[in-house]
């Protein structure tokens, strides 16, 4: 009961501190880290101790999920180079800088205990940089490349993570052995969870009932996740490759209302999951820092406060370094950043979109009782995390709005021709039928049309904004039904859903 106690405080504080975010235009990873410190370091705040297997599996597993259902491929695929130098470059570069400067500092950690703590610092977590992303709307292309790389780099960090676990473990490194094992896992976690997805694609097919559908649909993240490691595959490429797959399901592979209401559930479910997480950040300092002695309080921090500009610096010299060789090369610049500039600009952004999270806690926390340097490993790992959500957390917003970026109409071009084109469809499949009916839903696929051309949202036509504007009257009506007692409250509800539903169906946004 205590701890359960703790969790619904923990929540409660959580929302708080989400919500005075969003009011001061703060990103709300950085204010609940801090949060989650403060807690830690309170007078006769328990410890709460998490197995690091189920912070990965329970924090990063459905977000993981959620952002790869939602990615386009189309724009994945013709920004690949960016994302895989991100990826694959920049996670490596970060790891041999990481394991350089912690052998300086420490020079009696093993090069494979070094190299865990860079593979572990080595990929950002992108849920911070895009939050503050929306709530300034850059350029299409830079949210594609930052949300592609975080689909991506936990596996590519996580895999060299791994392999410097394991050499510490057997204390020998054989690459000619590794390889083969890494490819069959990364090969082998693609496949299953491309096998997996269609398996469950088409089990929900027959489920109808939106909530049986969002449960299954929670089962079946959590079990592909733990599946993929049981079997000794990637639990983020499963996870991955699984949510990539099933979001490519045609509009018509599934029930409208369990669509509709699943989606809101994971938006809810993720964002709860998020706010824990990153409160469950600040919360691992009480047992970190209690494993540390006088020596190691006088000097790790400072060497993990050197790390943490190593980590910033790394990823901003490699970010403006591959955008500057790319215009020398040849490559034609992004059309709407222009050239030297428009580069210099996109550079920055990605290159400051570098926070830390939950990954890197939860894989320090992994490692094993007795692993060489372990305390100094989650002391830095902390360090790292916090001061890049509390540095360029609280500084992105403000660089993307000194830099100045063109409006970026890709999206809203694209929504205007979606629409016009269904648009068109619905009034096309009318054919030759003839009727009164048949002739006013003309008229309304017209207006659709024309609406659609003009970038409005094609269902607000002249008689569903009139019939919106009289929602607040039925509402009223309903309530006083119910207070009168004429009406009952399952009645209420009824009614209440069905204007709910012609609402929102009605008033969608019009712009992206």
């Amino acid at each position: 009961m205590a701890l359960f106690e703790i969790l619904l405080a923990m929540l409660l504080a959580a929302a708080l501190l989400s919500m005075f975010a969003t009011r001061i235009g703060v990103p709300y990873p950085t204010l609940l880290a801090l949060g989650g410190a403060g807690l830690a370091l309170l007078p006769g705040m328990p410890t709460i101790a998490v197995e690091p297997e189920l912070i990965l599996a329970l924090f990063v597993a459905p977000v993981l999920l959620d952002a790869a259902h939602d990615v386009s491929w189309r724009d994945l695929k013709s920004n690949w180079r960016p994302v895989l130098s991100l990826v694959l470059v920049a996670v490596g570069l970060t790891t041999i800088a990481v394991a350089l400067a912690a052998r300086f500092f420490v020079p009696e950690m093993p090069w494979a205990a070094a190299i865990t703590l860079g593979a572990l610092l080595a990929p950002p977590d992108a849920v911070a940089a895009l939050a503050v992303m929306r709530s300034v709307s850059p350029p299409h292309r830079l949210r594609v490349v930052l949300e592609g790389e975080s689909l991506l780099n936990d596996a590519s960090s996580l895999l060299i993570y791994k392999l410097a676990v394991a050499t510490v473990a057997l204390g020998t490194f054989s690459p000619a052995s590794i390889a083969p094992t890494m490819l069959l896992m990364s090969v082998g976690s693609v496949a299953v969870g491309w096998v997996l997805a269609k398996v469950v694609t088409r089990m929900t097919l027959f489920v109808h009932d939106p909530a049986t559908a969002t449960i299954i649909q929670f089962v079946a993240t959590f079990g592909v996740w733990v599946m993929a490691e049981h079997l000794g595959l990637s639990g983020v490429i499963t996870v991955v490759a699984f949510g990539v797959t099933a979001g490519r399901r045609s509009s018509e592979a599934s029930n409208t209302e369990v669509r509709v209401k699943s989606f809101a559930a994971w938006e809810t479910a993720t964002t709860v999951l998020n706010v824990l997480a990153f409160t469950m950040v600040g919360l691992q300092l009480r047992p970190i820092v209690a494993n540390l002695n006088a020596a190691q309080w006088r000097d790790y921090p400072l060497y993990a406060l050197a790390i943490l500009s190593i980590v910033i610096g790394v990823r901003l010299t490699w970010v403006l370094l591959y955008g500057a060789v790319r215009l020398v090369s040849g490559h034609q610049p992004d059309q709407l950043l222009g050239t030297w500039t428009g580069t210099l600009k996109s550079g920055l952004v990605v290159g400051w979109s570098g926070m830390r999270g939950i990954v890197t806690v939860a894989a320090a926390l992994a490692l094993p009782q007795g692993f060489p340097q372990r305390e100094f490993i989650q002391l830095v790992a902390f360090v790292v995390v916090l001061g890049t959500l509390v540095i360029q957390g609280l500084t992105l917003k403000p660089l993307l709005k000194a830099l100045r970026f063109p409006a970026d109409t890709v999206v809203a071009d694209e929504i205007r021709r979606a629409r016009e084109a269904v648009a068109l469809a619905a009034l096309q499949s009318l054919g030759d039928r003839e009727g009164d009916a048949v002739e006013r839903l003309r008229v309304k696929y017209g207006e659709a049309i024309a609406a659609a051309k003009a970038d409005h949202d094609m269902g607000i036509s002249a008689d569903t904004a009139l019939r919106l504007s009289t929602l607040p009257a039925s509402r009223q009506a309903l309530d006083r039904l119910r207070q009168d007692g004429t009406i009952g409250d399952e009645a209420f509800r009824a009614v209440e859903e069905e204007l709910d539903w012609l609402e929102l169906g009605a008033a969608r946004p019009s712009t992206p």
